[in-house]
């Protein structure tokens, strides 16, 4: 384990694209691997893409990009040889579960969507565990399949995938890179191991109604109690009276410690058969492939055919002949009976009795399989199974009537014990002392031949489990009561840890007391003799240190809460390093740790208590939300809501907050399958303090992308162009709402019209907030809002009947105020192109202008009074005017606030710091700014300070008392009330009491409906609307008199001027009071140049 820690990643970096980068060309292509989703849901899906615009003019565009590439960079033959070396992973037919497989496969490999195998096609087989678990997990989240199916699947998920890695390639690797291929091929076998454990200890027969439940206390500090499921035995095979066998399953199935021994040996059976399985597959099995009679003594038969006298040798070929005559068989054909126990022994540990047995008779030994299968070959082992395999047999009843209940089954263990004991005194064979003493719980004779620790632990719990069904059957015997005390005696006299035998006791009818104090006295006692190195070789203490076997060992103990704590310190940052990418575990038992967690939660959830579940809640919790964060660095988005579903609410929505903001930069592809994540897994609404949801996340995105960001400011740092990137991030973040959610989403027509009512809306704040940062007269556009227009213009076209369908009121303000917006940023753009065009006349001499060129600037300047005119002439719905505004006519809400952020900045266009001082006079100043009458009538209270999250911004609240027309029933000035005008005078930079010229940049604003406590209410939105409508209509207004005094100069006197100065001058239009005193003054010198120029251009006619 210490290699693989080495070489796996020690830190992951979310922003780290280089591994998609990589494979940015097969992004649109899908796997073809057994995992990919049916046609149908294909289909579907690229209908859901054609309806994402956005996304679909990527798909083209990147198709279009990476066409030469791919002809170029990759061949078809080389293409087809890199899918090929994906070995394609085959999670159906488990046998245990036959049934339920086939649904998992129908249903569950393809509820992964399409999209979330982009990244995945070229990933190394190792990784295909993420998307292979996800998929698998899903399906058992939605009730596709039971728990312990999905343990089952996990299981050889693990072995398909190790398989894969160990002998899919026929490649050849230099030795590191096969050593860590081989290291990580047996780390997926060791996981596997543990999911089997998990299955038979939790799972096993916890999936039919014909399974009663007994409770059993598995873990010593009472924090859980744990429920194994048992199966009733058959009532067509209990006999009257009972067999030993019988007696000894129904002890089996009762006792919780025996219950639980069983499931260890059948689980540690079952990995050495699948071993033995595996080996057979890939090289072919040697076990079995003995010539007949090859067991049978030939070279000592020859020897004694020559005659040749010696001591050392057997003189008869009986197979008692070396124990009677204490003597040998030649060399050769004792080498060739240790080689064919020790494929007995292989069996043996792998729980084929019957093959052992075979193998013995076909290598000519019948004897040795009737030593191995007494009672007429009936299976012995104390499980339904074996119960089930023997049928109602009358043979070991009839046996049993004539000599006693569990006398010839103390007689044969007895017999074996006095075999091993005798073999191993004469120097026998090692493996033919541990085939004899396997029979009879003979450990010490067992444990010399365990060389790892499966081996030794399956020895230490056969042997166990063998011993406490012998001392339920001595019970049985007439007088057992007695007998049995005496074995309990015997256990207190004898040592803990003692692994020595008792005074020699002749007779099987003492039997077990030969081997009792051999034994554990408990579970713990078991695992602790794994971890001595008296007992055990030291590779099975060495496995004890191994991850996965202290997972198991902690799965045996049923200590879940220290399970916990185990892997969390595995995969968990480093103290000094808290960042939670930069785990130092390896990234498969990261997996491993979110896996096991969902599943406990999911097969315990009946029977946790109080202590427990906090512990499987919160530190659960931790490992997830690890487990997610590495699949987001890994560029696996789509898989992470499926563990993010599962977290605690507020751990969910950080989460999600947090991809979307880092990824908010990233290709549209990116954030869909981020979307998708989200939206499919977890509700749209809130629905419980429990779950997150869909609306909760992308409000705290929306509201987190208004705030204030540190900047890089020095005195020479330009505040509107700072202003202006900053703009088309917080636009950015509309593409979540701009998605279209995919038809498979419970109502997923409403989630469509709410995500764009919401998009409307929050558009419409930024486009407020966009233009009092876009006043300047500068020929750079305003990105933010021009961002925004783009990304709702194909939305806006598909959906707008679904919108207007609802009949909210909401939905129609807020649709004419995105057309009014999109209107006033179209005039915008037309007024910064003549400009950039006149400034590009600026810089040639106008003697060496073409008249293609003047043309030019005359069309764009005509074009941008033609669309602002348009913009100022509307009657029946004038610009920014509400048709029907919240109005509130009680007093309910007797307070008016609104917040600012804002920067103050120099007529230079240079930032101006803050300090205490500056904001105390620009307190006062805004004070000043209305008349001291109106302060005390409206109770307006002034409170500035510097900004916490950036020292070079602001923060202005401004509060008054609302009144009739401005707070309290319909506003008709439709200019904001007290609080826009004094804003207003802030940002148009003209407050008497403070520095000439100083305006006041607005980079966030929000206006409220506030409570006499001072709690914030409703959106009071014709305050912001008033302020803009302050601002923007006399900047259009003067702009077209820019343009209209250009035209005049260049002798081209626009048709419309008079026109616009009656606009002004008309009070139906109420333009007038929106002016300041210097946008008046600025306007009457536009006015007296452009009256110049005429006079001028007269003269030149008439001269």
């Amino acid at each position: 384990m210490e290699v693989d820690m080495e070489t796996s990643p020690s830190y992951f970096d979310p922003e780290d694209l280089s591994s998609r980068a990589r494979f940015r060309r097969y992004g649109k292509r899908h796997s073809t691997s057994s995992i990919s989703p049916h046609q149908e849901n294909s289909a579907s899906k690229f209908s859901e893409i054609r309806s994402n615009a956005a996304l679909f003019l990527e798909n083209i565009k990147q198709e279009v990009e990476n066409f030469d590439a791919d002809y170029l960079e990759v061949s078809p033959a080389k293409s087809q040889s890199v899918f090929k070396r994906r070995p394609s992973i085959d999670i159906r037919g488990i046998s245990e579960v036959d049934v339920a497989s086939d649904s998992t496969n129908r249903a569950g490999v393809h509820s992964i969507k399409a999209l979330k195998l982009e990244d995945d096609v070229l990933v190394d087989s190792g990784d295909t565990t993420f998307t292979l678990f996800a998929s698998l997990l899903d399906s058992a989240i939605q009730g596709l399949m039971p728990i312990p199916d999905l343990i089952l699947q996990l299981e050889r998920a693990c072995r398909n995938v190790s398989e894969s890695i160990r002998y899919g390639s026929n490649e050849r690797h230099r030795i590191v890179e096969d050593k860590l291929m081989r290291q990580k091929a047996r780390l997926l076998l060791d996981e596997a191991a543990s999911w089997s454990l998990l299955w038979y200890l939790y799972g096993k027969g916890n999936k039919s109604s014909t399974f009663n439940t007994i409770t059993i206390e598995l873990i010593y500090n009472s924090m859980m109690m744990v429920e194994v499921w048992n199966e009733d035995l058959p009532e067509d095979l209990i006999l009257s009276p009972p067999t030993s066998h019988l007696e000894a399953c129904q002890f089996v199935a009762a006792d919780h410690t025996a219950q639980l021994c069983l499931r260890i040996v059948q689980w540690l059976e079952e990995l050495a058969s699948k071993a033995l399985d595996l080996d057979n597959k890939m090289r072919g099995s040697h076990i079995g492939t003995y010539l007949p009679s090859s067991g049978v003594w030939q070279h000592t038969q020859r020897f004694l055919k020559k005659g040749a006298p010696n001591s050392n040798m057997v003189h008869h070929l009986d197979f008692d002949a070396p124990t009677r005559e204490h003597a040998q068989q030649l060399y050769d054909d004792k080498k060739q009976d240790e080689s064919l126990l020790e494929d007995v022994w292989m069996l043996l540990r792998a729980g084929r009795i019957d093959e052992a047995c075979n193998l013995c008779r076909s290598a000519g030994q019948p004897w040795r399989a009737a030593t191995l299968s007494p009672f007429g070959g009936l299976d012995q082992f104390p499980s339904v199974q074996a119960l089930v395999k023997n049928g109602k047999s009358r043979t070991l009843q009839a046996i049993e009537l004539e000599s006693g209940i569990g006398h010839q089954w103390r007689l044969w263990k007895w017999a074996s014990y006095c075999a091993s004991e005798r073999i191993a005194e004469q120097d026998g064979g090692k493996y033919e002392t541990a085939v004899y003493a396997s029979q009879c719980s003979n450990l010490k004779r067992i444990l010399p031949i365990c060389t790892d620790w499966e081996s030794a632990c399956w020895a230490m719990a056969k042997s166990w489990l063998d011993v406490q069904v012998d001392m339920e059957l001595a019970r049985l015997q007439p007088g057992g009561m007695d007998q049995f005390k005496s074995y309990e005696d015997a256990i207190e006299r004898s040592p803990v840890q003692s692994d020595g035998v008792s005074q020699p006791i002749a007779g099987p009818e003492n039997w077990p007391l030969q081997v009792l104090n051999q034994q554990p006295r408990d579970l713990s006692a078991l695992l602790q003799k794994l971890y001595s190195s008296d007992t055990v070789q030291e590779a099975v203490t060495r496995g004890c240190k191994e991850q996965q076997r202290q997972i198991e060992m902690s799965l045996m103990l049923g200590d879940i809460p220290r399970l916990l704590d185990l892997i969390w310190s595995w995969v968990s940052p480093s103290e000094d390093d808290q960042n939670v990418f930069r785990p130092h575990g390896d990234p498969q038992m990261i997996r491993f740790g979110a896996h096991l967690v969902l599943v406990l939660r999911y097969l315990l959830a009946d029977q946790m208590k109080d202590a427990f579940k906090e512990k499987l809640m919160t530190l659960g919790d931790l490992i997830l939300h690890m487990y997610a964060m590495f699949l987001f660095s890994k560029q696996h988005e789509g898989l992470v809501g499926i563990y993010a579903s599962q977290l605690a609410r507020h751990r969910c929505i950080d989460l999600f907050v947090h991809m979307m903001e880092l990824r908010l930069n990233s290709s549209v592809h990116v954030r869909y399958k981020i979307f998708l994540s989200a939206i499919e897994y977890l509700p749209f609404s809130p629905g419980d303090d429990l779950k997150g949801s869909f609306e909760e996340i992308i409000e705290r995105v929306l509201s987190r992308s208004r705030e204030t960001k540190v900047g890089k400011y020095d005195k020479s740092s330009d505040v509107v162009e700072q202003y202006r990137l900053q703009s088309l991030q917080k636009a950015m973040v509309i593409q979540w709402l701009c998605f279209t959610p995919p038809s498979t989403i419970n109502d997923a027509k409403t989630v469509r019209a709410k995500l764009l009512l919401r998009a409307l809306m929050q558009s419409n704040i930024l486009f407020r907030e966009f233009s009092l940062i876009s006043m300047w007269r500068v020929p750079a556009m305003p990105i933010g809002a021009h961002t925004l227009l783009s990304l709702l213009a194909e939305p806006m076209k598909q959906a707008t009947d679904i919108l207007l369908s609802t009949e909210d009121h909401d939905v129609s303000e807020n649709l004419r105020e995105f057309e009014d917006w999109s209107e006033y940023y179209s005039c915008d753009a037309t007024y910064r192109n003549w400009l950039k065009i006149e400034l590009e006349n600026a810089e040639v001499s106008p003697l060496e202008l073409s008249n293609e060129e003047k043309k030019r600037a005359e069309v764009a300047a005509r074009e941008t009074l033609n669309s602002s005119l348009l913009l100022l002439l509307r009657k029946d719905n004038p610009w920014l005017v509400p048709t029907e505004d919240r109005i509130y006519e009680s007093m309910e809400y007797a307070f008016l606030e609104l917040h600012a952020t804002a920067m103050l900045c120099l007529p230079s266009g240079e930032c101006m710091p803050p300090d205490a001082t500056l904001c105390t006079t620009l307190t006062s100043a805004l004070y000043s700014s209305v008349s001291e009458e109106v302060v005390l009538n409206r109770q307006l209270t002034v409170k500035v300070s510097i900004s916490t999250a950036d020292s070079y911004c602001i923060e202005v609240v401004l509060r008054c008392l609302a009144t009739e027309g401005d707070g309290l029933g319909p506003h008709e000035l439709n200019d904001g009330g007290i609080l826009a005008t004094v804003i207003a005078a802030a940002f148009k930079g003209e407050l008497a009491r403070f520095q000439t010229g100083v305006t006041m940049e607005i980079s966030r604003l929000d206006a409220w409906y506030s409570g006499t406590d001072g709690s914030l209410e409703g959106p009071a939105t014709y305050i912001v609307q008033g302020l803009c409508r302050r601002c923007c209509v006399p900047e259009v207004i003067l702009r077209c008199m820019q343009v209209s005094v250009s035209l005049m100069e260049s002798g081209n006197p626009p048709e419309s001027h008079d026109e616009l100065v009656e606009l002004i001058a008309c009070s139906e239009t109420g333009f007038l009071h929106l002016f300041s005193q210097h946008q008046l003054q600025e306007f009457l010198l536009f006015e007296r140049e452009y009256s110049i120029f005429k006079m001028e251009l007269k003269e030149e006619s008439s001269s």
